[in-house]
């Protein structure tokens, strides 16, 4: 199959706002991934110690079951979408994106690096910047607003840094 090119952000942009509206009309909240995998890790790790799961306050109201929560589902429907737009787009396949300064291995630790890091801090946060940036954005949040100047201010001065990786 051929590889169809990237949709219009615009009409991503409208598709996120209405997908942001239904969340607000039909859940009563918006959007967020955070609290699904949290919920998921807590289950995984109630699995293998469930003694420590039941002897923690924080972990013991989320142990019972990671379906209880529709966040859950929100995250399972934007991995199976995620995998029908590539397949309809003709993109499925597994590829590396790096500069041509960096080994596929040193590429993939920093990407898992950059991954736990940010989780840790949606954790310390109490939310994840899908939430704070698309909900808080959404309810005109002056927190959602900085945070999101912030985002993009932190991601520029720190791409001085680690440019002569990508070019």
């Amino acid at each position: 199959m051929k590889e169809s090119k990237f949709m219009s952000p615009y009409v991503a942009g409208v598709g996120l706002g209405l997908t942001m509206l239904a969340a607000f009309m039909l859940m009563g909240r918006g959007l967020g991934a955070s609290g699904a995998m949290m919920r998921f890790d807590v289950w995984l790790l109630n699995m293998f110690a469930s003694t420590h799961t039941a002897s923690n306050a924080y972990f013991a109201k989320y142990a019972a079951n990671p379906l209880s929560n529709w966040l859950v589902f929100e995250i399972i429907g934007v991995m199976i979408g995620g995998f029908l737009s590539g397949a309809l787009a003709g993109r499925l396949k597994f590829v590396i994106g790096k500069g041509p300064r960096i080994s596929n291995r040193n590429r993939l630790y920093f990407a898992l690096g950059g991954g736990i890091i940010m989780g840790m801090g949606a954790r310390l946060a109490r939310g994840c910047t899908s939430g704070l940036a698309l909900t808080g954005g959404a309810t005109l949040s002056l927190g959602g607003w900085v945070f999101m100047l912030c985002v993009f201010a932190g991601a520029y001065a720190t791409a001085w840094f680690v440019r002569k990786q990508w070019i």
